[in-house]
């Protein structure tokens, strides 16, 4: 049978790879969608490899990004976030991804979607998951996003361009509020496994952390070490579930277990020394807080970046168990430095308290990004019979 031809771009944002599609080039019929995003990455794959796609195998290159017109007067654009699942035929857009947030600005330069002059732009993204709008600003190469430069980000390897992503008023981006239960910490009761005194903040994605020593770990295991205890991987799973009901993310544990996007869930300890993921040593000095983070059951090899934000946010509300190990230094408004398998990622977030409510007003980071294909994705015209109700002007066959 034919194959259709849809136009993407391959495109690397941070830590993180997607497929990128205009949305005027999918069905408007948003539930064709994830037949579409599963024929690209290569989803279902019992075997975990996504070798039928352009997936990777991981959940940080299993990604799909979508960009249209704004639909709100605050931003340039409109971009949709799917999070496919590797071994099941599942899609999620409850959360943002932060790293590939990068690659939207200038995604939107590059396709002439934002019009743009001078040594710098700056475009203003809607990420419909979260209804939160992120500041992208980067500088140009002949009127084009500008790719070759010296910032160095934990996890890629060489440098790039700086991208610089102002994630505005981030708080409640899942659940509508900053703290989902009213608590900056709370004694969450874990089927199976007793009590864990978590923190549940939802920043930029909702996440849920626990302390490393609550676990019963270190707090700088490695992804292969967190996969080769399945007894961690079980408690963070239950957490992350019990965490989902107390948080109004989802109505039951079932649910939960089905809803794998987020929260996130994630254990921090204090500033240590430690071995990254290419042999260096980290001395504890350089840092403020570890951190260790997985979604989708996968740990990270870099932490995501709305994570990190959550995690800088709940750094800076008093009582959090990430302030508990958090190194203080003194000034509320100071970078936070996060030890993590691949390096140290450096956050800034501004949290204030209103009227006796915590209320986190913005955070920002450093990325790079390249687009990296760009053409059109094959998918077989037997996954997506829907793809048949496109217009011929979308719809190529192969």
């Amino acid at each position: 049978m034919k194959q259709f031809k849809i136009p993407a771009v391959f495109m690397r944002g941070g830590t993180s790879n997607a497929v990128v599609f205009h949305e005027r080039d999918l069905p408007r019929e948003r539930a064709q969608w994830d037949e579409i995003f599963l024929a690209a990455i290569g989803s279902p794959d019992p075997y975990g490899r996504q070798l039928d796609g352009m997936g990777g195998g991981v959940s940080s290159v299993s990604k799909v990004c979508v960009v249209g017109p704004p639909s709100r007067p605050d931003a340039d654009i409109d971009y949709t976030f799917a999070q496919v699942q590797v071994k099941e035929a599942r899609v999620e857009y409850g959360a943002n991804c932060g790293n590939m947030s990068s690659a939207m600005g200038p995604f939107a330069v590059d396709e002439g979607l934002v019009k743009v002059s001078g040594k710098e732009a700056l475009v203003r993204v809607h990420n419909t998951n979260t209804k939160k709008i992120i500041h992208a600003c980067f500088p140009l190469d002949d009127g084009m996003a500008a790719v070759d430069g010296d910032l160095a980000i934990p996890g890629v390897a060489g440098t790039g361009a700086p991208v610089k992503l102002e994630f505005r008023d981030p708080g409640g981006a899942t659940t509508g509020r900053l703290l989902p239960t009213g608590n900056v910490a709370d004694d969450l009761d874990v089927p199976g496994f007793g009590r864990f005194r978590v923190s549940m903040i939802d920043a930029a994605n909702a996440c849920v952390f626990v302390r490393a020593a609550d676990l019963g770990v270190r707090g700088t295991e490695m992804p292969d070490e967190i996969d080769a205890n399945p007894e961690l991987h079980k408690k963070l799973a239950a957490i992350r579930v019990a965490a989902s009901v107390a948080m109004g993310i989802t109505a039951n544990p079932d649910e939960a277990m089905k809803k794998k996007s987020v929260p996130f869930v994630g254990f921090v300890s204090p500033a240590q020394d430690a071995l990254l993921l290419t042999g260096e040593a980290i001395a504890a000095d350089r840092m403020d807080v570890t951190g260790r983070m997985l979604s989708n059951g996968q740990p990270h090899r870099a932490l995501p970046l709305t994570a990190s934000l959550c995690m800088a946010v709940a750094a800076r509300l008093g009582g959090s168990v990430v302030h508990e190990v958090t190194r203080a230094t003194g000034n509320p408004e100071s970078e936070l430095r996060i030890a993590m398998p691949s390096g140290i990622l450096t956050v800034a977030a501004t949290v204030k308290q209103k009227d006796g409510q915590w209320h986190a007003e913005q955070g920002a980071f450093f990325r790079t990004q390249r687009r990296m294909f760009e053409g059109d994705v094959l998918v077989r015209a037997s996954r997506v019979p829907g793809l048949l109700t496109l217009s011929s002007s979308k719809r190529k066959t192969a």
